[in-house]
Formats: C-alpha cells, sequence, structure tokens
C-alpha cells in the first residue's frame, strides 16, 4: 500500500495495488504494518446514486475510521473539528471507488460524510471504537460557513441530517 498524506495533519489517503486475471481481481484493504492503528468494529454501508450521509461524528467515544469503496464510487468529505488544529474548520474531499482501490483514514476529532456517484455504492469503514447511536451528532451537509460542493443541489439525505446543526451550533453546544 502506498501512502499519500493531504492537505490536513493525519488526514491520510492509502492507494492498494489491483491485481487482476482472468478471474476479476484482489486488492489489501487493510495492513496493520502500514496503517499500524486498532481497528476492530466494521461496518458496510450501502447507498443509492445522490444518496448524501454525513457529516457525522461520534462524541465522547470518537472514532479513527479507515473508510474505502467495494463497489461504485462516492465523494467522501470530511471536516475537521479537532479545536487546536490549524486546519479546524475546514473540509477535505476526495473521490474513492472500487477502480482505483484508495482509502481514506479519518482520524478522530473530524465530521465524515460522502456522496454516493453511481447507481449502487457499498462503503466499508473500519473503526478504533464501536457505534454509539446516542453518541452521535451530525453537521448539515450543506453549511454555508463550509463552503462544501457537493456537485449537487438535491441529494437523497435521511430525516436526521436534515434537522444536523450548523458548525457554529455544534461548536456552541458542545
Amino acid at each position: 500500500m502506498k501512502k499519500i498524506n493531504t492537505k490536513i495533519k493525519d488526514l491520510v489517503i492509502y492507494e492498494s495495488k489491483i491485481y487482476k486475471d482472468y478471474r476479476g481481481n484482489l486488492r489489501e484493504a487493510f495492513r496493520k504494518d502500514i496503517i499500524n492503528k486498532n481497528l476492530f468494529f466494521s461496518v458496510v454501508s450501502k447507498s443509492k446514486k445522490n444518496v448524501l450521509r454525513g457529516l457525522h461524528l461520534q462524541v465522547k467515544k470518537p472514532q479513527d475510521k479507515f473508510v474505502g469503496v467495494l463497489k461504485g464510487k462516492i465523494l467522501d468529505v470530511v471536516v475537521d473539528l479537532r479545536k487546536k488544529s490549524k486546519t479546524f474548520g475546514k473540509h477535505y474531499k476526495v473521490i474513492l471507488s472500487e477502480k482505483k482501490a484508495r482509502y481514506l483514514f479519518v482520524p478522530k476529532g473530524f465530521a465524515h460524510g460522502f456522496l454516493g456517484l453511481e447507481k449502487e455504492n457499498i462503503v466499508l469503514y473500519s473503526c478504533s471504537n464501536y457505534r454509539y447511536s446516542y453518541l452521535e451528532r451530525s453537521i448539515k451537509w450543506n453549511d454555508k460557513d463550509l463552503k462544501i460542493n457537493w456537485g449537487i443541489k438535491k441529494p437523497i439525505v435521511s430525516k436526521r441530517d436534515t434537522k444536523a446543526s450548523t458548525l457554529k451550533e455544534y461548536i456552541k453546544n458542545k
């Protein structure tokens, strides 16, 4: 796996080599010797095209996340919410797809979301903590202060995400 640092400290892209033959392909999804994180909880999400999930985070029991696409393609977006970070409140976007075999390591302290770009999108998250729904928070995907260009005006969004906090509200109520 190739490690690619981003402009945001501790936010890293990993690129795996794809081995193809007449049967299909094979790629490495995670290597502890390279990533060196204790990611013991995994979940799989399936979304249609134009479904936008996020921006989500878990408070009190935060999670490192290692995100990759098993099928399809997504626009993956994170927002740095680490109070002492030079990039606090800044976002980062990357396209993740089954064809590119790229993964995004999202450290604790970031909100995370994605937009499904193909008919069917299957996303794998490996996390450093279990999911506790009562500790989950959402920040508005279209918060004007974040200035995230998702490339879509009316995505398919959950009821929970339509009621999400703005970044300012999140900071105020934290």
